[in-house]
Protein backbone atom coordinates (compact mmCIF):
# COMPACT_ATOMS: atom_id res chain seq x y z
CA UNK A 1 0.00 0.00 0.00
CA UNK A 2 1.43 3.24 -1.00
CA UNK A 3 0.44 6.18 0.73
CA UNK A 4 -0.82 9.92 -1.44
CA UNK A 5 -1.23 13.55 -0.73
CA UNK A 6 -2.54 15.09 -3.98
CA UNK A 7 -2.74 18.73 -4.43
CA UNK A 8 -3.11 22.38 -5.05
CA UNK A 9 -2.23 25.56 -2.66
CA UNK A 10 -1.55 29.40 -2.73
CA UNK A 11 1.88 28.25 -3.28
CA UNK A 12 1.17 26.50 -6.47
CA UNK A 13 -2.00 27.88 -7.96
CA UNK A 14 -3.70 31.26 -8.17
CA UNK A 15 -6.99 32.21 -6.39
CA UNK A 16 -9.27 31.58 -9.48
CA UNK A 17 -7.69 27.99 -9.82
CA UNK A 18 -8.40 27.37 -6.25
CA UNK A 19 -11.77 28.35 -6.25
CA UNK A 20 -12.75 26.01 -9.08
CA UNK A 21 -11.30 22.87 -7.31
CA UNK A 22 -12.82 23.47 -4.04
CA UNK A 23 -14.99 21.19 -2.54
CA UNK A 24 -18.35 22.51 -0.19
CA UNK A 25 -18.94 20.91 2.88
CA UNK A 26 -22.06 19.57 1.67
CA UNK A 27 -20.35 17.94 -1.27
CA UNK A 28 -17.62 16.01 0.45
CA UNK A 29 -19.69 12.96 1.94
CA UNK A 30 -21.23 12.03 -1.94
CA UNK A 31 -17.38 13.41 -3.45
CA UNK A 32 -15.66 10.90 -0.89
CA UNK A 33 -17.90 7.88 -1.95
CA UNK A 34 -17.55 8.64 -6.14
CA UNK A 35 -13.61 9.05 -5.39
CA UNK A 36 -13.65 5.14 -3.59
CA UNK A 37 -16.03 3.98 -6.23
CA UNK A 38 -14.82 4.66 -9.38
CA UNK A 39 -10.91 4.60 -8.74
CA UNK A 40 -11.02 1.87 -6.00
CA UNK A 41 -8.77 3.61 -3.66
CA UNK A 42 -8.90 1.99 -0.17
CA UNK A 43 -8.16 5.51 2.18
CA UNK A 44 -9.86 8.65 1.60
CA UNK A 45 -9.92 11.75 3.00
CA UNK A 46 -10.45 15.46 1.14
CA UNK A 47 -9.55 18.43 2.69
CA UNK A 48 -10.41 21.81 1.51
CA UNK A 49 -9.63 24.96 2.76
CA UNK A 50 -9.45 28.42 0.83
CA UNK A 51 -5.96 28.12 0.62
CA UNK A 52 -5.85 24.45 -0.32
CA UNK A 53 -7.87 21.39 -1.58
CA UNK A 54 -5.84 18.21 -1.00
CA UNK A 55 -6.72 14.48 -1.38
CA UNK A 56 -4.96 11.83 1.32
CA UNK A 57 -5.63 8.18 -0.19
CA UNK A 58 -3.93 4.87 -0.69
CA UNK A 59 -3.42 2.89 -3.43
CA UNK A 60 -1.49 2.05 -6.97
CA UNK A 61 0.63 4.53 -9.25
CA UNK A 62 -1.79 3.60 -11.23
CA UNK A 63 -4.78 4.63 -9.01
CA UNK A 64 -2.87 7.96 -8.64
CA UNK A 65 -3.46 9.23 -11.83
CA UNK A 66 -7.22 8.17 -11.96
CA UNK A 67 -7.50 10.21 -9.08
CA UNK A 68 -6.17 13.18 -10.92
CA UNK A 69 -8.19 12.45 -14.00
CA UNK A 70 -11.36 11.92 -11.08
CA UNK A 71 -10.52 15.22 -9.85
CA UNK A 72 -10.35 16.47 -12.93
CA UNK A 73 -14.09 15.58 -13.95
CA UNK A 74 -15.82 15.93 -11.23
CA UNK A 75 -14.71 20.14 -11.30
CA UNK A 76 -15.28 20.04 -14.88
CA UNK A 77 -11.41 20.99 -15.38
CA UNK A 78 -8.86 20.82 -18.23
CA UNK A 79 -6.75 17.81 -17.05
CA UNK A 80 -3.82 19.41 -18.13
CA UNK A 81 -4.12 22.48 -16.74
CA UNK A 82 -4.98 20.97 -13.80
CA UNK A 83 -2.02 19.11 -13.98
CA UNK A 84 0.58 22.03 -14.10
CA UNK A 85 -0.33 23.64 -10.90
CA UNK A 86 -0.88 19.82 -9.03
CA UNK A 87 1.31 18.39 -6.43
CA UNK A 88 1.62 14.94 -5.49
CA UNK A 89 3.77 13.22 -2.59
CA UNK A 90 3.78 9.59 -1.38
CA UNK A 91 4.74 7.00 1.57
CA UNK A 92 6.67 9.18 4.31
CA UNK A 93 6.76 12.49 2.02
CA UNK A 94 3.42 12.59 2.32
CA UNK A 95 2.76 11.52 6.17
CA UNK A 96 5.23 14.38 6.62
CA UNK A 97 2.93 16.64 4.63
CA UNK A 98 -0.28 16.25 6.13
CA UNK A 99 1.79 16.47 9.74
CA UNK A 100 3.54 20.14 8.47
CA UNK A 101 -0.22 21.02 6.94
CA UNK A 102 -1.77 20.17 10.52
CA UNK A 103 0.72 22.29 12.22
CA UNK A 104 0.29 25.09 10.38
CA UNK A 105 3.90 24.97 8.86
CA UNK A 106 2.25 25.02 4.87
CA UNK A 107 0.13 27.88 5.73
CA UNK A 108 0.12 30.91 4.37
CA UNK A 109 0.31 32.32 7.68
CA UNK A 110 3.23 30.85 9.35
CA UNK A 111 1.94 28.48 12.49
CA UNK A 112 -1.90 29.49 12.13
CA UNK A 113 -4.02 27.45 14.18
CA UNK A 114 -7.28 26.93 12.07
CA UNK A 115 -6.17 24.49 10.27
CA UNK A 116 -5.46 21.73 12.61
CA UNK A 117 -9.69 22.09 13.11
CA UNK A 118 -10.42 22.03 9.30
CA UNK A 119 -7.76 19.21 8.90
CA UNK A 120 -9.55 17.32 12.03
CA UNK A 121 -13.13 18.02 10.11
CA UNK A 122 -12.15 16.41 6.82
CA UNK A 123 -11.11 13.12 8.58
CA UNK A 124 -14.70 13.30 10.41
CA UNK A 125 -16.33 13.67 7.11
CA UNK A 126 -14.11 10.74 5.90
CA UNK A 127 -14.99 8.42 9.22
CA UNK A 128 -18.41 9.00 8.57
CA UNK A 129 -18.50 8.12 4.92
CA UNK A 130 -16.45 5.08 5.92
CA UNK A 131 -13.44 5.87 3.94
CA UNK A 132 -10.77 5.33 6.45
CA UNK A 133 -8.82 1.83 6.87
CA UNK A 134 -7.00 0.88 10.26
CA UNK A 135 -3.70 2.71 8.22
CA UNK A 136 -5.08 5.71 7.41
CA UNK A 137 -6.80 5.89 10.88
CA UNK A 138 -3.53 5.48 12.68
CA UNK A 139 -1.78 8.36 10.48
CA UNK A 140 -4.55 11.16 11.64
CA UNK A 141 -4.12 9.86 15.09
CA UNK A 142 -0.44 10.27 15.05
CA UNK A 143 -1.01 13.71 12.93
CA UNK A 144 -3.14 14.95 15.87
CA UNK A 145 -0.98 13.76 18.08
CA UNK A 146 1.82 15.86 16.32
CA UNK A 147 0.04 18.88 16.33
CA UNK A 148 -0.57 19.10 19.53
CA UNK A 149 2.74 18.47 20.73
CA UNK A 150 3.79 21.12 18.15
CA UNK A 151 1.34 23.75 19.48
CA UNK A 152 1.81 23.08 23.39
CA UNK A 153 5.96 22.67 23.11
CA UNK A 154 6.69 25.29 21.14
CA UNK A 155 5.66 29.01 20.24
CA UNK A 156 4.45 28.46 16.79
CA UNK A 157 1.17 29.85 17.52
CA UNK A 158 2.19 32.23 20.52
CA UNK A 159 2.85 35.75 18.37
CA UNK A 160 0.97 37.92 15.71
CA UNK A 161 2.11 37.86 12.50
CA UNK A 162 -0.41 39.90 10.68
CA UNK A 163 -0.61 43.69 11.65
CA UNK A 164 -4.77 43.22 12.21
CA UNK A 165 -4.03 40.10 15.08
CA UNK A 166 -1.02 42.01 16.40
CA UNK A 167 -3.26 44.91 16.90
CA UNK A 168 -5.89 43.07 18.89
CA UNK A 169 -3.24 41.28 20.62
CA UNK A 170 -1.64 44.52 21.51
CA UNK A 171 -5.16 45.89 23.02
CA UNK A 172 -5.57 42.78 25.38
CA UNK A 173 -2.94 42.80 26.70
CA UNK A 174 -3.16 46.41 27.89
CA UNK A 175 -7.03 46.30 28.85
CA UNK A 176 -7.06 42.03 29.61
CA UNK A 177 -10.36 40.94 28.94
CA UNK A 178 -11.90 42.55 26.12
CA UNK A 179 -15.47 41.67 26.93
CA UNK A 180 -16.26 44.97 28.44
CA UNK A 181 -14.21 47.31 26.52
CA UNK A 182 -15.59 49.30 23.80
CA UNK A 183 -13.75 49.45 20.37
CA UNK A 184 -14.28 51.56 17.62
CA UNK A 185 -13.40 50.47 14.14
CA UNK A 186 -13.37 52.91 11.36
CA UNK A 187 -13.73 51.65 7.93
CA UNK A 188 -15.36 48.52 6.40
CA UNK A 189 -12.66 46.95 4.41
CA UNK A 190 -10.49 43.29 4.52
CA UNK A 191 -8.17 44.68 6.85
CA UNK A 192 -10.75 46.17 9.42
CA UNK A 193 -12.97 42.63 8.90
CA UNK A 194 -10.23 40.78 9.35
CA UNK A 195 -9.52 42.95 12.87
CA UNK A 196 -13.20 42.47 13.93
CA UNK A 197 -12.51 38.60 13.38
CA UNK A 198 -9.79 38.49 15.75
CA UNK A 199 -11.56 40.78 18.40
CA UNK A 200 -14.83 38.60 18.32
CA UNK A 201 -12.09 35.55 18.79
CA UNK A 202 -10.93 37.76 22.43
CA UNK A 203 -14.19 38.05 23.48
CA UNK A 204 -14.56 41.59 22.40
CA UNK A 205 -18.70 42.51 22.25
CA UNK A 206 -19.43 45.98 22.30
CA UNK A 207 -18.05 47.07 18.52
CA UNK A 208 -19.09 49.92 16.39
CA UNK A 209 -18.41 50.29 12.49
CA UNK A 210 -18.11 53.69 11.13
CA UNK A 211 -17.34 54.14 6.87
CA UNK A 212 -18.12 56.59 4.89
CA UNK A 213 -20.72 54.29 3.32
CA UNK A 214 -22.98 53.61 6.20
CA UNK A 215 -24.82 50.66 4.23
CA UNK A 216 -21.49 48.63 4.10
CA UNK A 217 -20.21 49.87 7.66
CA UNK A 218 -24.03 48.40 8.44
CA UNK A 219 -23.46 44.91 6.72
CA UNK A 220 -20.39 44.67 8.96
CA UNK A 221 -21.74 45.07 12.16
CA UNK A 222 -24.64 42.83 11.68
CA UNK A 223 -21.93 40.03 11.56
CA UNK A 224 -21.21 40.62 15.41
CA UNK A 225 -24.34 42.35 16.72
CA UNK A 226 -22.35 45.67 16.34
CA UNK A 227 -23.97 49.01 15.80
CA UNK A 228 -23.00 50.98 12.43
CA UNK A 229 -22.51 55.11 12.42
CA UNK A 230 -21.47 57.30 9.61
CA UNK A 231 -17.70 58.90 9.48
CA UNK A 232 -19.63 62.28 10.32
CA UNK A 233 -20.61 60.80 13.46
CA UNK A 234 -16.90 59.19 14.63
CA UNK A 235 -16.52 62.41 17.01
CA UNK A 236 -19.38 61.71 18.81
CA UNK A 237 -18.65 57.59 18.69
CA UNK A 238 -15.18 58.60 20.27
CA UNK A 239 -16.10 59.78 23.57
CA UNK A 240 -17.42 56.31 23.67
CA UNK A 241 -14.23 54.15 22.96
CA UNK A 242 -11.98 52.56 24.87
CA UNK A 243 -9.89 50.98 21.44
CA UNK A 244 -9.88 52.71 17.76
CA UNK A 245 -8.58 50.95 15.09
CA UNK A 246 -8.64 52.45 11.42
CA UNK A 247 -7.90 51.59 8.02
CA UNK A 248 -9.66 53.51 5.49
CA UNK A 249 -8.54 54.84 1.76
CA UNK A 250 -8.33 58.18 2.90
CA UNK A 251 -6.29 60.70 1.61
CA UNK A 252 -6.52 63.28 4.25
CA UNK A 253 -6.54 62.25 8.44
CA UNK A 254 -10.39 61.41 9.49
CA UNK A 255 -9.32 61.32 13.33
CA UNK A 256 -7.63 64.59 14.53
CA UNK A 257 -5.92 66.16 17.31
CA UNK A 258 -8.85 68.39 18.34
CA UNK A 259 -11.55 66.03 18.03
CA UNK A 260 -9.98 63.43 20.49
CA UNK A 261 -9.42 66.14 22.59
CA UNK A 262 -12.90 66.83 23.51
CA UNK A 263 -13.58 63.19 23.65
CA UNK A 264 -10.71 63.16 26.33
CA UNK A 265 -13.02 65.77 27.90
CA UNK A 266 -16.17 64.11 27.85
CA UNK A 267 -14.42 60.69 29.29
CA UNK A 268 -13.07 62.68 32.41
CA UNK A 269 -9.52 61.58 30.65
CA UNK A 270 -10.41 58.18 31.11
CA UNK A 271 -7.43 56.22 28.67
CA UNK A 272 -7.65 55.67 24.96
CA UNK A 273 -5.89 53.49 22.40
CA UNK A 274 -5.54 54.28 18.91
CA UNK A 275 -4.09 51.61 16.54
CA UNK A 276 -3.78 53.56 12.83
CA UNK A 277 -3.40 50.75 10.14
CA UNK A 278 -3.68 53.19 6.49
CA UNK A 279 -1.49 54.26 4.59
CA UNK A 280 -2.03 56.98 4.29
CA UNK A 281 -2.44 57.71 7.85
CA UNK A 282 -6.29 58.02 9.17
CA UNK A 283 -5.11 59.72 12.89
CA UNK A 284 -3.15 62.48 13.27
CA UNK A 285 0.22 61.75 14.81
CA UNK A 286 -0.53 64.86 17.22
CA UNK A 287 -3.13 62.66 19.06
CA UNK A 288 -0.09 60.67 20.53
CA UNK A 289 0.96 64.17 22.17
CA UNK A 290 -2.20 63.51 24.25
CA UNK A 291 -1.40 62.59 27.64
CA UNK A 292 -4.37 60.16 27.86
CA UNK A 293 -4.00 58.97 24.53
CA UNK A 294 -2.00 55.80 23.00
CA UNK A 295 -1.22 55.99 19.20
CA UNK A 296 0.28 53.03 17.22
CA UNK A 297 0.78 53.23 13.90
CA UNK A 298 1.54 50.26 11.02
CA UNK A 299 4.73 50.88 11.12
CA UNK A 300 5.22 50.34 14.81
CA UNK A 301 3.22 46.78 14.70
CA UNK A 302 5.00 46.09 11.23
CA UNK A 303 8.27 45.66 13.61
CA UNK A 304 6.22 43.59 16.48
CA UNK A 305 4.96 41.51 13.33
CA UNK A 306 8.61 41.19 11.97
CA UNK A 307 10.10 39.94 15.77
CA UNK A 308 6.91 37.46 16.06
CA UNK A 309 7.54 36.02 12.68
CA UNK A 310 10.93 35.33 13.67
CA UNK A 311 10.27 33.89 16.69
CA UNK A 312 7.89 31.66 14.68
CA UNK A 313 9.92 30.74 12.55
CA UNK A 314 12.55 29.61 15.27
CA UNK A 315 9.28 27.55 16.78
CA UNK A 316 9.09 25.95 13.32
CA UNK A 317 12.39 24.68 13.12
CA UNK A 318 11.64 22.56 16.56
CA UNK A 319 8.29 21.33 14.73
CA UNK A 320 9.92 20.26 12.15
CA UNK A 321 11.71 17.95 14.45
CA UNK A 322 8.44 16.34 15.80
CA UNK A 323 7.35 15.98 12.89
CA UNK A 324 10.22 13.78 11.58
CA UNK A 325 9.91 11.75 15.25
CA UNK A 326 6.42 11.71 13.99
CA UNK A 327 6.94 10.30 10.42
CA UNK A 328 9.68 7.86 11.46
CA UNK A 329 6.89 6.19 14.53
CA UNK A 330 4.29 5.76 12.19
CA UNK A 331 6.63 4.51 9.43
CA UNK A 332 7.74 1.92 11.95
CA UNK A 333 4.32 0.74 12.60
CA UNK A 334 3.08 0.73 9.04
CA UNK A 335 6.08 -1.65 8.26
CA UNK A 336 5.32 -3.61 11.74
CA UNK A 337 1.62 -3.88 10.60
CA UNK A 338 2.89 -5.12 7.26
CA UNK A 339 4.42 -7.95 8.61
CA UNK A 340 1.58 -8.66 10.65
CA UNK A 341 -0.74 -8.84 7.66
CA UNK A 342 2.26 -11.73 6.05
CA UNK A 343 1.70 -13.82 9.49
CA UNK A 344 -1.98 -13.48 9.29
CA UNK A 345 -2.53 -14.57 5.83
CA UNK A 346 0.29 -17.72 6.47
CA UNK A 347 -1.68 -18.89 9.27
CA UNK A 348 -4.63 -18.43 7.51
CA UNK A 349 -3.76 -20.37 4.94
CA UNK A 350 -2.59 -22.98 6.94
CA UNK A 351 -5.66 -23.32 8.57
CA UNK A 352 -7.53 -23.13 4.90
CA UNK A 353 -5.57 -26.23 4.42
CA UNK A 354 -6.27 -28.18 7.66
CA UNK A 355 -10.11 -27.17 7.51
CA UNK A 356 -9.74 -28.42 3.78
CA UNK A 357 -8.33 -32.02 4.39
CA UNK A 358 -10.66 -32.54 7.79
CA UNK A 359 -13.74 -32.46 5.65
CA UNK A 360 -12.36 -35.13 3.19
CA UNK A 361 -11.30 -37.34 6.21
CA UNK A 362 -14.61 -36.71 7.73
CA UNK A 363 -16.68 -37.73 4.84
CA UNK A 364 -14.56 -40.49 4.34
CA UNK A 365 -15.35 -41.90 7.62
CA UNK A 366 -18.94 -40.98 7.37
CA UNK A 367 -18.39 -43.39 4.45
CA UNK A 368 -17.21 -46.28 6.09
CA UNK A 369 -13.57 -46.24 5.54
CA UNK A 370 -11.19 -47.48 7.94
CA UNK A 371 -10.84 -44.54 11.21
CA UNK A 372 -7.14 -45.54 10.72
CA UNK A 373 -6.25 -45.22 7.62
CA UNK A 374 -8.07 -41.96 6.98
CA UNK A 375 -6.43 -40.50 9.95
CA UNK A 376 -2.78 -41.55 8.94
CA UNK A 377 -3.87 -40.85 5.18
CA UNK A 378 -4.42 -36.70 6.57
CA UNK A 379 -1.64 -36.76 8.96
CA UNK A 380 0.86 -37.29 5.68
CA UNK A 381 -1.28 -35.09 3.66
CA UNK A 382 -1.04 -32.45 5.63
CA UNK A 383 2.18 -32.67 6.80
CA UNK A 384 3.21 -32.61 2.91
CA UNK A 385 0.69 -30.10 1.90
CA UNK A 386 2.50 -26.97 5.03
CA UNK A 387 6.09 -28.07 4.79
CA UNK A 388 5.93 -28.02 0.64
CA UNK A 389 6.19 -24.36 0.08
CA UNK A 390 8.83 -23.44 3.01
CA UNK A 391 11.24 -26.69 1.48
CA UNK A 392 11.11 -25.09 -1.75
CA UNK A 393 11.68 -21.69 -0.12
CA UNK A 394 14.82 -23.45 2.01
CA UNK A 395 16.32 -25.01 -0.71
CA UNK A 396 16.64 -22.06 -2.78
CA UNK A 397 18.14 -19.53 0.49
CA UNK A 398 20.38 -22.76 1.21
CA UNK A 399 22.37 -22.81 -2.19
CA UNK A 400 23.76 -19.23 -1.26
CA UNK A 401 25.56 -21.05 1.32
CA UNK A 402 25.32 -17.66 3.34
CA UNK A 403 26.37 -18.06 7.42
CA UNK A 404 23.34 -15.59 8.01
CA UNK A 405 20.96 -17.18 6.29
CA UNK A 406 21.47 -20.29 8.28
CA UNK A 407 21.76 -19.22 11.51
CA UNK A 408 18.12 -16.93 10.21
CA UNK A 409 16.45 -20.54 9.12
CA UNK A 410 17.39 -22.41 12.48
CA UNK A 411 15.71 -19.66 14.69
CA UNK A 412 12.83 -19.97 11.96
CA UNK A 413 12.66 -23.97 11.79
CA UNK A 414 12.94 -24.13 15.93
CA UNK A 415 16.11 -26.28 14.94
Amino acid sequence: MTIFALGINHKTAPVSLREQVAFAPEQILDALRDLTTTTQVSDAVILSTCNRTELYFSGSAEQSKQVIDWLSKFHQLDLAELQHHLYLHQDQQASSHLMRVACGLDSLVLGEPQILGQVKQAYSHSRQAGTINPAFERLFQKTFSVAKQVRTETDIGASAVSVAFAAVSLARQIFGQLGKVKVLLIGAGETIELVAKHLLEQGAEKITVANRSYDKAAALASQFNGEAVSLAQVPQALANADVVISSTASTLPIVGKGMVEQALKKRRHKPMFFVDLAVPRDIEEQVAELEDAYLYTVDDLQSIVLQNLQNRQEAAAEAEQMILQGVTEFSQWLSLHGQLDVVRDYRDKGEAIRDELLAKAGKQIAAGHDPEKVLAELATKLSNRLMHAPTKALRQLLQDEQPQQQSLINTLLDL
